[in-house]
C-alpha cells in the first residue's frame, strides 16, 4: 500500500493494511494458526520471535534455514503452540529490511487470568511499538546494506506507526501516538523495539515506570524512569497516571556509540500521555522529559544490569545448569572479504571485497537451499560444506582498542576474513556457555544477539574486555533474567547459558538489520534426543517449496551430527 509522510508517498508492505500489524492475543498454552497470504511482490516469512516453536522449527520462519519463502500469490498457514511463556512478544517479517513494516505484537496473558499477575492488575494494557520510518524502498535499502552502501538512513522514528509532532510536512505536523489515562489507574505497556537500526531511550515526562517482565519472562520488579530497549526486546513495565492533570510527552531517542564511531542521522520521535481533562484543555503545553545524552551508552548496561528472574511461588522459573558442556567465547565486530565468497581475491581492489559482521572473525554466507529439511546435504555455499563456529576467535587482542575504530593501518593488520555458512552442532540437553565479546574493529556498537527457539539465562555483563579470572565470579547463578534477546553492550561482554533442549536448526544473530545483512550470525543444530519426544517431527503438510525445485521435502528428518561434512575452522 502507499503510505505519505513528510510530503513524501512511499509503498510499504504492511499486514492487513495495518502498521503496525495486527497484535496477536492468545493465552499461554494456546495453539495459534495464522494463514499468510502472500499478494505483496517480495518472498515472504514471517517469525514468531521469541516464541520456543518447541519441536517445531518448520514455523520459525527463517528464509532458507528454515523454511523456503512464500513466494508472490502463494500462501502457508504457520501453527505453534505457546507453552510455558507469559508476557510479550512480537512477530516480524524475516526477509530483507521488510520486517521495518511487516511486524506487530503478541500478548500473552496468564492461563488463570490477569488476576495471577504477580504485579497489581493493570486497569489496561496497550502495546507501544518502538519502530523508525523509511522513505524509501526497504529491499532496496536490503540490497544496499548487502553491497556495503550506508548512505540510506531512516527519515524518521514512530510510536505506534505515528511519527509524531517533531516532524512535519509543509509546516503541518505529523500525527502523533495519544495515549488517553485516567488519574490514579495503572497501565501496563507493552514495549517493542521493532526499529531496524538503533537502541532506544524511552521516557514519559513526569511519570516513572516499574518494570516487570521482559521477552515474555517476569522480572524482579524495579523502579525506573527510563527504559533503554534494543532491536528484537521487549518490556512490560507498569504506568501510573500519578502526576496532576495535563500533557505529557512520551520520547523515544536513539542511542548511538560516540565517536571516533561513525555517526549517522538517529532522529527522536515523541508521543503524548493526556491525563485527565488535558484532551479537552485547549491547546496547553506538553511538558517534556529530560533525556539522556544520545552518547550515554552506559545507560544501556545499567539499564539491563537490573534485570534479575522473580521468584514466585506461582512462577517457578528454570533452574540455571550448574554443570556446562559446552564453553564458547565469540566475539562480534566487522571485517573485510571477498564479496564472491572463498579467499581468492585482490584485496586491494574494493569492488572485489567488502565490508562484513563476523562472529569469532567469519561472516555467515546465506545458504540457496534451507539448512533444516536438508540439514547439511546441500549448503549451496561456495564452499559446499558448513563451516564450525569455533570455540574462540582465531587471534587474542585487546578488542575494545578504540583506536581500532577508525580504518587506518592497525585494524588493516585484524579485518581479513571470510564468508561461509557458519554453524555450531549441540548434543540434546547439553548446557552450553557463551560470552559474546563486543569489538571495537571498524565500529563500536552494542548488539542485541538474539537465539530462535531458546531462552537465554543472563549470568552477568560488562564493560571493557572479558576476564574469566575476575569476571566468572560475578555470575549470578540464583536468579538471572531469562531472555531471548541479550544486549551485548558497546564495547563489552554478556555471558549466557542456556540448554539446548530443542531439537532443530536455529537461527542466532544480532537484531541491527545492517549487521544481520552484513553477517553476523551463525546457525545453531540440536540433535535429536533419545525419544520421539525429544525429536524433531516431519515437517507439516503444504510446506513451502522453492521454485528452482533444488530442494525438495523430505518424508523424515534425523538431526544427528554429520561429522564427516564438518569443515572445522583449525587454530
Amino acid at each position: 500500500m502507499t503510505m505519505t509522510h513528510l510530503c513524501k508517498k512511499t509503498v510499504v508492505t504492511v499486514v492487513n493494511g495495518q502498521l503496525p500489524g495486527p497484535t496477536i492475543e492468545v493465552t499461554e498454552g494456546d495453539s495459534v494458526i495464522v494463514h499468510v497470504v502472500n499478494t505483496s511482490p517480495h518472498n515472504i516469512t514471517i517469525h514468531w520471535h521469541g516464541v520456543r516453536q518447541l519441536q517445531n522449527g518448520w514455523n520459525d520462519g527463517v528464509p532458507m534455514v528454515t523454511q523456503c519463502p512464500i513466494q508472490p500469490n502463494q500462501n502457508f498457514t504457520y501453527r505453534f503452540n505457546v507453552a510455558g511463556q507469559v508476557g510479550t512478544l512480537w512477530w516480524h517479517a524475516h526477509v530483507s529490511c521488510l520486517r521495518g513494516t511487516l511486524h506487530g505484537a503478541i500478548v500473552i496473558r496468564p492461563r488463570d487470568g490477569t488476576n495471577s499477575y504477580p504485579f497489581p492488575k493493570p486497569d489496561r494494557e496497550v502495546p507501544v511499538v518502538i519502530g523508525d520510518w523509511w522513505s524509501i524502498d526497504l529491499a532496496e535499502v536490503d540490497r544496499k546494506m548487502q553491497d556495503n552502501f550506508f548512505d540510506y538512513f531512516p527519515s524518521g522514528s514512530t510510536l505506534n506507526g505515528k511519527l509524531g509532532d517533531l516532524f512535519n510536512c509543509s509546516g503541518v505536523h505529523e500525527d502523533s501516538f495519544m495515549l488517553d489515562v485516567e488519574p490514579g489507574k495503572t497501565y501496563l505497556l507493552r514495549i517493542i523495539n521493532a526499529g531496524l537500526f538503533s537502541e532506544y531511550f524511552f521516557k514519559v515526562a513526569s511519570h516513572r515506570f516499574t518494570v516487570v517482565g521482559s521477552d515474555a519472562n517476569y522480572v524482579t520488579p524495579f523502579t525506573t524512569d527510563l527504559i533503554v530497549i534494543a532491536p528484537g526486546e521487549t518490556v512490560d513495565a507498569l504506568l501510573v497516571a500519578d502526576a496532576r492533570p495535563g500533557k505529557y510527552y512520551m520520547v523515544a531517542l536513539p542511542n548511538q556509540a560516540p565517536l571516533p564511531d561513525t555517526q549517522t542521522p538517529e532522529p527522536a520521535t515523541r508521543g503524548i500521555d493526556r491525563l485527565g481533562n488535558a484532551g479537552n484543555a485547549g491547546k496547553p503545553a506538553a511538558v517534556l522529559p529530560v533525556m539522556p545524552n544520545q552518547h550515554d551508552v552506559v545507560q544501556s548496561l545499567y539499564f539491563h544490569s537490573n534485570l534479575s528472574a522473580l521468584q514466585h511461588p506461582r512462577h517457578r522459573v528454570p533452574q540455571v545448569p550448574k554443570r556446562v558442556d559446552e564453553h564458547m567465547f565469540v566475539t562480534l565486530g566487522l571485517g573485510t572479504a571477498c564479496r564472491h565468497g572463498g579467499f581468492k581475491c585482490n584485496w586491494d581492489v574494493e569492488s572485489e571485497t567488502g565490508l562484513v559482521a563476523t562472529m569469532n572473525n567469519i561472516s555467515f554466507m546465506v545458504p540457496t537451499a534451507p539448512l533444516l529439511p536438508e540439514h547439511y546435504r546441500h549448503v549451496g555455499s561456495q564452499l559446499s560444506t558448513l563451516v564450525e563456529l569455533p570455540d574462540k576467535p582465531p587471534k587474542v587482542f585487546n578488542f575494545t582498542d578504540v583506536s581500532l575504530i577508525p580504518v587506518g593501518p592497525k585494524e588493516k593488520k585484524l579485518e581479513t576474513t571470510y564468508k561461509a555458512t557458519l554453524a555450531r552442532w549441540f548434543r540434546y540437553g547439553s548446557a552450553v556457555e557463551i560470552v559474546f565479546q563486543s569489538t571495537a574493529m571498524l565500529q563500536g556498537d552494542s548488539n542485541p544477539m538474539h537465539l530462535h527457539g531458546h531462552d537465554m539465562f543472563v549470568l552477568a555483563q560488562g564493560a571493557g574486555n572479558f576476564d574469566e579470572a575476575r569476571d566468572v565470579a560475578k555470575y549470578n547463578l540464583v536468579n538471572p533474567p531469562r531472555k531471548n534477546t541479550v544486549v551485548v553492550p558497546n564495547l563489552g561482554w554478556v555471558a549466557v547459558r542456556f540448554v539446548a533442549d530443542n531439537p532443530g536448526v536455529w537461527y542466532m544473530h544480532c537484531h541491527y538489520e545492517f549487521h544481520l545483512a552484513m553477517g553476523m550470525t551463525a546457525v545453531f543444530i540440536v540433535e535429536d534426543g533419545p525419544t520421539a519426544n525429544t525429536s524433531l517431527p516431519p515437517p507439516p503438510v503444504g510446506f513451502p517449496t522453492c521454485s528452482n525445485n533444488e530442494y525438495l521435502v523430505p518424508r523424515e528428518v534425523s538431526l544427528q551430527t554429520p561429522q564427516h561434512t564438518v569443515s572445522r575452522l583449525m587454530d
